[in-house]
C-alpha cells in the first residue's frame, strides 16, 4: 500500500509539472499513434502473404502488439524515468537527500519521477489488447485470463528488476545512459514473438534481456499457448531477478560515497 500511496503522490506531481506544457501531450499522442499504425501496418503486410507467422495467427499478434504497447507504456511512465533519474542523482550526489528520508530508498527511486504522457501508450495498448481479445473471442477463458495476469505481473517484475540492476551500475560506472538506451532499442524486438528469431537471439531476448517474459509470454497465455511449467518458471525467474536486484542495490548503496566525498 505504501508503494501505491507514493506512486499516487508522484503521479500528481508529474501531472502538475507537465500540465504547463499541453503541447507535449499532442506531440506524444501523434508519435504513439504513428508507431502503432506502423506496427499494425507491418502485420497487415505480412498476413497479406501468409496465414500464420511462426504458428501465430493475426488476431494473436494483434493481442501481442497490445501487450507490447501496454508494457512499454508502463516502462516509460514510471520505470525508465525513475532509473534515469537515479543515474543522474548518483553522478551529481543528490541521492544523499533521498537516502536521508525515512522511506526505503529503493522504493523512492522506483517511483520518484513519472512521465505522465506515457499514459497515452498504456491507453493505446489497452485498446489494441481489447481488440485482440475480441477477435480471439471464446478462445480466452478464465484459465487463460488468469495465466495472462500472472504472466504480466511476473514479466513486469522481471523488467523492473532488470532496469534497477542496470541503473545501479551507476554506483561503479561514470555513465550508464548508453546501457539504458540499448535496452530500449532491444525492447523493440518484442513487437514480434520471440519464436520468429534464431535460437541465439531467442536465448538473448529471454534470459539476457528479458523481453520475452514481458511481452511474448503474456501473449502466449491469451492465445492458449502458455504451459503451466513455463508460467511457473516465469514466476520463479521474477523472484530470482527481484532478489538479485535488491541485493545489488544494497551493495551499490554501501559503495556510494555521496556528494560530500
Amino acid at each position: 500500500m505504501r508503494l501505491f500511496r507514493l506512486l499516487w503522490v508522484f503521479l500528481r506531481v508529474g501531472v502538475m509539472g507537465e500540465a504547463a506544457y499541453p503541447a507535449n501531450f499532442l506531440a506524444h499522442l501523434i508519435d504513439s499513434v504513428l508507431e502503432l499504425a506502423t506496427a499494425l501496418a507491418g502485420l497487415a503486410l505480412i498476413f497479406a502473404h501468409t496465414s500464420t507467422l511462426a504458428g501465430w495467427r493475426p488476431d494473436e499478434l494483434v493481442a501481442l502488439v497490445g501487450v507490447y504497447f501496454l508494457v512499454g507504456g508502463v516502462i516509460g511512465l514510471v520505470i525508465q524515468p525513475g532509473m534515469e533519474q537515479l543515474t543522474e542523482s548518483v553522478r551529481d550526489g543528490t541521492l544523499d537527500f533521498t537516502l536521508t528520508k525515512p522511506e526505503d530508498a529503493q522504493l523512492l527511486v522506483s517511483v520518484w519521477r513519472v512521465e505522465i504522457w506515457k499514459v497515452v501508450d498504456v491507453g493505446l495498448g489497452l485498446v489494441v489488447l481489447g481488440i485482440g481479445l475480441a477477435r480471439l473471442g471464446a478462445r480466452v477463458g478464465a484459465a487463460e485470463a488468469a495465466a495472462f495476469a500472472a504472466a504480466l505481473v511476473a514479466g513486469g517484475i522481471i523488467v523492473y528488476s532488470f532496469w534497477l540492476i542496470l541503473a545501479t551500475t551507476a554506483f561503479w560506472l561514470v555513465r550508464v545512459e548508453n546501457i539504458l538506451v540499448i535496452f530500449q532499442s532491444v525492447y523493440e524486438a518484442g513487437r514480434w514473438p520471440v519464436s520468429i528469431y534464431p535460437g541465439w537471439l531467442r536465448f538473448a531476448l529471454t534470459f539476457l534481456v528479458p523481453v520475452a517474459f514481458a511481452i511474448t509470454v503474456p501473449a502466449q497465455a491469451l492465445a492458449g499457448r502458455l504451459t503451466w511449467p513455463v508460467l511457473g518458471g516465469a514466476a520463479l525467474l521474477a523472484a530470482v531477478f527481484f532478489l538479485a536486484a535488491r541485493l545489488f542495490w544494497l551493495a551499490g548503496i554501501r559503495h556510494y560515497s555521496g556528494a560530500s566525498s
